[in-house]
């Protein structure tokens, strides 16, 4: 049984080839765990820089930020232009990149994240496994 949610996409970002909410939509489904309440805002660079340096003190635009809120609610930003430049430079496909970064946001959101060893292990298998369901190759094997 597939847990219900509600998505807003904003798109604050002129970078080419963003995808549509609907791709959004199904990577953010496949990685739910339980009911959410999210809003992915897609970012230019400046906006990004000045959220990672205002949130994280990092001043640089990142390519995915999570936004905790409350269980199941919270805000993805994801940075176009870094997005891009990493899927080239990793030699990924586009829209591979966007559903790995939005999965990987997706599970910030329900509590995962990878700041030792083992958690890490745990959260990069769930992407791994979620990916593969999505028909998208091992993110972490280019």
């Amino acid at each position: 049984m597939k847990s219900e949610f509600s998505l807003s996409v904003q798109y604050a970002s002129n970078d080419e080839d963003i995808p549509q909410r609907h791709r959004f939509r199904k990577w953010v489904s496949a990685s739910l765990e339980g009911p959410a309440q999210i809003t992915i805002r897609i970012v230019d660079l400046e906006e990004g820089r000045h959220l990672n340096r205002e949130f994280r003190e990092k001043d640089y635009a990142t390519n995915v930020l999570t936004f905790v809120y409350e269980n199941g609610i919270g805000d993805i930003v994801i940075c176009a232009p870094v997005i891009r430049r990493e899927a080239l430079e990793q030699g990924k496909q586009l829209e591979s990149h966007y559903a790995h970064m939005t999965v990987h946001g997706m599970l910030h959101l329900q509590g995962y994240d990878h700041e030792d060893d083992e958690d890490a292990a745990i959260m990069e298998s769930k992407e791994k496994a979620i990916m593969a369901r999505l028909g998208y190759p091992d993110p972490y094997g280019v």
